[in-house]
């Protein structure tokens, strides 16, 4: 009897956790059995190994970031020793086993490695850059592509991806703003959780499930003038509603990791800030992962002026939550040390090392270190058919149709003759994008192939490159060189346009012009780019432009020419094919810009969820405005047409106010009118018009994907709660306050309906 009543207390006892964990997602899930080994683990480590597993080596040395200064010898000797916890770069499952069996044969504990790499959109076959891809706001889609890429990624040894970049990205002049979703916070939330769940599973111990990585926290997005790695400047309404926002839904999904970001913010490195990682991620999120640090940022704290020495950067770091130091050099130097000297506390150690199990555990590496690498399944998964197939859907899925003047895509197939023109027409590489991750140098289906595929055989192509775009090294550490006067081209183009009915032109932008490192001071179009558009409009005004880029561009007087205008993005393996199915409409545009793509680079930051300001607009000159400019999009963010076309009905409500946990609908009717089935996706923004912090003239709150076949409607319904209304306050929390919102509703950012609604 006694011993019943305490196996019944015990039990009690342990409801509120076992509730806790049936709520909470992914690493937060917390196993009270997992945690009892990873006390156990902790005891039996010494100081020298707890500092081993919060440090990570790169695999190689020509990959990314700076070279390396350890040598090979070096570095296994640490390996044997235990005293490296993660390594980066190395790929294949033989190369995965053949450095777990240096640990798991050498090393005292026997403590399996993590090994981590960049997948950013496909590791062998390639989807479109992340900004592309968000384009599609199609998120089964991109929870796919990200499910994909972790099957390929896990068959080749690798367990981890520093992926997904969710930083807010307003600048067109960062060339990193296409690894991310645009602009928008919600979006890149949504979007976020997404790829995390298409990278992990249901559970993270599946054969084909990798760890995602939150990057960048926090701020990178924010770069003063678009310069990478650059200084940020916001206050904590900017950082808490805008930048934070898709952090902490990435927190509350379970997401593995986080990954810190290069740059200050109010003067402290994120890598050394405690009221990013401790405040917030670890205490006010209560997140259960680990926090990695960006390629060296810890030693960096030294040239920001913020550490004088490596000793230092590692206490800093260590004890704002740093958890592992990636390539820097300086745990594996200082914590030691530091410890010994009664600077820091051993328990900041256990801490991450506690993070660092966890996730390994989480990944089932205790229970077989080398799950992952199999060398058989390996050549089974990689480079599929099916995988293809999905990579066609996806990128057709991505395209935005900016302009389709006098119906003039999609293009017939009758037609006798096409122009086929442009630096980037018959380029195999560009599609593939910068983060190409082990995708195969030209292997990209060109637009030229696409459309020869498309096409019978009484349709003659003329195709002529006209000029060279990227010259030189094309690669990710060099600085790229663009042809900026060779125009001996240009007669073998004009002639293939003038004996051609219509002619597809393919500019845009190298692939290493964007991505890390690649910031611009110009979005126009790079080299004699706009000279030949020029040139071709002369002799030929039947023209498609299709752009291939990673940023938004500056195309204001390339819209001025041209009847259509299509934005590919870099759409990686299958792009040609499937920028030809749009093309010829075997598939319906159906993508919406996630940035707003401005009329010249003065706008920029460029973002539709601005500020009213005091003086939002005037007839005088005394208004936030521009004397040479409209403020406004050149195509707006959410913009996007179709070969359907959508009438929206007016939005209703079925309640004018609520309050508290209460909700109402607003719905809208939406047909389509043409001929042919098309798919919309309808935009739900918001407005607080008086709060205790000012507040954008708009925000996204929520969308929805229909599709209609000509001539249907159907009647699409958002629930209005507070969760909808709710921000970081003037109390330092996040609540709705009673008051007068707008509800709008439409296609884009633009062209909306609005009602009002109180809440009380």
């Amino acid at each position: 009897m006694k011993n019943k009543l305490i196996i019944t207390l015990y039990i009690l006892m342990l409801l509120p956790l076992l509730n806790a964990v049936a709520q909470a997602e992914g690493i937060n899930n917390i196993d009270p059995v997992i945690e009892q080994k990873i006390d156990s683990i902790i005891s039996l480590m010494t100081v020298k190994e707890k500092v081993g597993q919060m440090t990570q080596y790169n695999g190689s040395f020509d990959v990314t970031g700076a070279p390396s200064d350890i040598d090979s010898k070096t570095k296994l000797e640490k390996l044997k020793n235990g005293e490296v916890g993660s390594m980066l770069n190395v790929l294949t499952a033989k190369a995965t086993r053949e450095a777990q069996e240096v640990v798991m044969q050498n090393s005292r504990l026997k403590i399996p490695l993590i090994f981590g790499y960049d997948v950013i959109h496909g590791y062998k076959t390639m989807f479109p850059v992340p900004l592309g891809e968000s384009a599609s706001w199609d998120l089964e889609a991109l929870k796919l592509s990200a499910q994909i890429a972790a099957e390929e990624t896990a068959a080749s040894g690798v367990h981890w991806t520093f992926a997904p970049m969710i930083d807010v990205s307003r600048d067109a002049r960062w060339g990193r703003i296409m690894e991310g979703a645009g602009e928008d916070p919600y979006l890149n939330s949504v979007i976020g959780v997404a790829r995390i769940k298409g990278f992990q599973g249901e559970d993270l111990k599946a054969i084909n499930t990798i760890a995602a990585c939150a990057k960048h926290f926090a701020g990178y997005g924010f770069a003063e003038a678009g310069r990478d790695y650059n200084t940020v400047n916001v206050g904590e309404s900017e950082l808490q509603n805008a930048i934070l926002l898709p952090f902490k839904a990435a927190s509350e999904a379970g997401v593995a990791t986080f990954m810190n970001s290069f740059n200050e913010i109010d003067g402290v490195p994120a890598t050394a800030s405690t009221h990013l990682q401790r405040d917030i991620l670890k205490r006010d999120w209560d997140y259960k992962g680990f926090m990695v640090s960006d390629w060296g940022s810890i030693a960096e704290l030294i040239p920001h002026g913020f550490a004088k020495d490596k000793m230092q950067a590692g206490k800093l770091a260590v004890v704002a939550g740093s958890d592992m130091d990636m390539e820097g050099r300086v745990y594996e130097m200082a914590l030691e040390p530091l410890v010994a000297d009664n600077q820091i506390d051993e328990k900041l150690l256990n801490d991450a090392v506690r993070r660092i199990l966890r996730v390994k555990f989480a990944l089932g590496l205790f229970e077989n270190p080398y799950k992952y690498s199999d060398e058989k399944r390996e050549k089974e998964v990689l480079l599929s058919k099916e995988n293809l197939e999905a990579s066609r859907d996806i990128a057709r899925k991505s395209i935005v149709l900016l302009k389709n003047e006098k119906g003039m895509l999609p293009l017939k197939k009758s037609l006798k003759s096409i122009a086929v023109i442009g630096p980037l027409a018959d380029d195999k590489d560009a599609p593939l994008g910068n983060w190409r991750a082990q995708a195969i140098k030209n292997s990209a289906v060109s637009v030229l192939e696409g459309i020869k595929n498309a096409v019978g055989k009484n349709t003659q192509i003329n195709y002529a490159q006209g000029a060279s775009l990227g010259m030189g090294e094309r690669s990710f550490l060099m600085p790229l060189t663009i042809n900026e006067t060779d125009t001996s081209g240009f007669t073998e183009a004009l002639e293939a346009a003038k004996k051609s009915e219509v002619v597809v032109l393919v500019v845009g932008e190298d692939a290493f012009q964007s991505g890390e490192g690649r910031s611009q001071t110009t979005i126009k179009l790079r080299g004699v780019q706009q000279e030949l558009i020029d040139a071709v409009a002369e002799v030929n005004s039947n023209i498609v432009l299709v752009l291939m880029n990673g940023r938004p561009l500056d195309i204001s007087k390339p819209n001025e020419q041209v009847s259509a205008i299509l934005e590919t993005w870099f759409l990686g393996s299958e792009a040609g094919n499937a920028i030809a199915d749009v093309l010829f409409g075997a598939y319906n545009p159906s993508g919406k810009l996630p940035v707003s793509f401005p009329r010249n680079v003065g706008q920029e930051p460029l973002y539709y969820n601005q500020k009213n300001t005091g003086r939002p607009s005037s007839d005088m000159v005394t208004y936030s405005g521009y004397q040479d400019s409209s403020r406004e999009a050149l195509f707006p963010f959410g913009f996007g047409l179709s070969y359907s076309t959508f009438e929206y009905g007016n939005v209703s409500l079925d309640a004018k106010d609520f309050s508290g946990e209460g909700m109402l609908n607003v719905s809208v009717a939406i047909t389509n009118t043409a001929n042919v089935a098309g798919k919309e996706t309808v935009q739900l923004y918001i407005r607080d018009l008086v709060a205790s912090r000012t507040r954008p003239v708009k925000e996204l709150r929520d969308f929805k994907q229909i599709l209609l076949e000509a001539g249907e409607t159907k009647t699409v319904t958002f629930t209005i709660n507070s969760k909808t209304l709710e921000f970081y306050s003037a109390n330092a929390k996040w609540e709705v306050e009673p008051g007068d919102f707008e509800i709008m509703i439409g296609t884009n950012s633009v062209d909306l309906q609005t009602v009002k609604i109180t809440y009380e």
